[in-house]
Parts: C-alpha cells; structure tokens; sequence
C-alpha cells in the first residue's frame, strides 16, 4: 500500500494526460470550497509504443482530486499500485473538473472524445447532481449514458470499466451547518441509482461509501479543504480498485 506522502515510482516513459473542462455556469452551485479551484486544458496525446497498460479516468473532484497532489489521485494512485505488482502502467488519463455533473461530462466529452481504447475505465460521478438538487430521473439517463461511453471506451469489454459510488460528503466539516441526514439520505438514493444500472450492465461496482463515512471520526480521511478526500483516503480506495482492475486482465 502507498503511504500518503510518497507517491511509487512510475516509468518516466508514462505520460499524462488530464482535461479540465471549466465551463459551469457562474450561477450555478459546485460542491467546491470557496479557497479551491481546479483547472485544466486539453494536451496531445502523446504516441507510446510500449505495452504498458491504459488508465482512464472519468468524473468531478474525486476523479481529478482536488486539494491533493497529482500524485495523490486515486487513478495515480491505483496505477502505481498495479505497476508495484507487475502491471506495467502510463500514468492515466483524467478527464474531470471539481463541480461537474453528469451532464457536465457528457458535455466534456462531446467536446473532447477520447481517440483511442483504454484498457481500464472508472467512473465516479452524481455528488454534484445532488448537490445541486438535480432530479434524480435526470441523474439516471445521464448515467447510463455515460457508463455506455465508458464500455466503448474501454473497447466494449464491460469487466475493464470500473463504477465507484459517490462518497458521502454530509460528514466533512463543510457540511456542519447543513441538513446532514439530507445529505447522507439522497447520496444513498444516487447511488442506488448508479449502483442498479451499473450492475444490470455487467459492470463491476465497487462501494466507496463507508470509507468516506469513516471521515465522521476520523479527520485524517478529509483534506485540508475540510471537503474532499485526503490522500489517505484516496490511498484507501486505490487499494481496492487496483487488485480488480488486475483481476480483469
């Protein structure tokens, strides 16, 4: 396992590639503190002949990991696991931007298609649609829609696309003053949602939910933002993804 300050080493040949897609709309609410911003801009993909292994990585804040090092995501996070245990990695690609919503990233992704098939694919993404109060009928055509794009971009092969379900934000300091047995509530209801519809595809799912929960009492499991994931957490989930992700090959 990582330790949370010291990221594994991966082959300098591995190269990175993260979109930020920043267009949400001024008006709207993000599930972001109000110190934090996460920014990022299309790069080329750049050609690599080798046979390591592909990574990409859909989602909002979790997926991009805001308030931690790039070392510290869990896609980074999990690669670097795999390569530990002889899974030959490029660092994956994330297209995510703290604040998104489903539609948000099927609008990222209209924008910019991923060209190529990757061997891995995750998925982890709603905080924001309940966040922001979204309806949960929209919440469900938009999932399925993109867990439809993340099987093709994982070449059809439905056991090399992962699903996360939402953390549960209602225990962070951030949401102290709010409804917090709302909260926890409604992410359970989306993440019933994602959960149905995910494993009615074959796709594996895998329930981060009671780790985030564990941050209620245990403050080493939440940023310095006093919202996201730490790097310890982060590390947590990493540990699980990575030996299915191995499973799979």
């Amino acid at each position: 396992m990582l330790k949370s300050k010291k990221m594994l080493s991966i082959p300098s040949r591995l190269f990175l590639v993260m979109v930020i897609f920043g267009f949400m709309s001024a008006c709207k609410k993000e599930l972001v503190s109000s110190t934090i911003t996460s920014v990022w801009t299309p790069m080329p993909i750049i050609p690599d002949s080798s046979n390591f292994k592909s990574y990409l990585g859909l989602g909002d804040s979790y997926t991009i990991g805001q308030s931690v090092n790039a070392d510290q995501r869990f896609p980074v996070q999990t690669a670097a696991l795999l390569t530990q245990n002889s899974v030959q990695m490029k660092l994956p690609e994330i297209i995510a931007t703290t604040g998104w919503t489903t539609g948000n990233l099927i609008s990222a992704l209209f924008n910019y298609t991923p060209v190529k098939t990757y061997d891995f694919v995750s998925l982890l993404i709603g905080v924001n649609n309940q966040y922001q109060r979204r309806s949960q009928d929209e919440y469900r055509i938009e999932f399925a829609n993109l867990l439809n794009k993340a099987i093709f971009y994982a070449g059809n092969r439905k056991n090399r696309v992962f699903v996360l379900s939402i953390p549960d934000y209602s225990v962070t300091p951030f949401a102290q003053n709010s409804d917090t047995a709302r909260i926890s509530m409604e992410i359970n209801i989306f993440n019933s949602i994602n959960k149905e519809i995910t494993l009615a595809n074959g796709v594996t799912y895998l329930d981060i939910t009671p780790i985030s929960r564990e941050a209620r009492t245990d403050a080493s499991l939440i940023a310095s933002d006093g919202l996201h994931p730490s790097s310890k957490q982060y590390e947590r989930w990493a540990a699980l993804l990575a030996p299915m992700m191995k499973a799979a090959l």
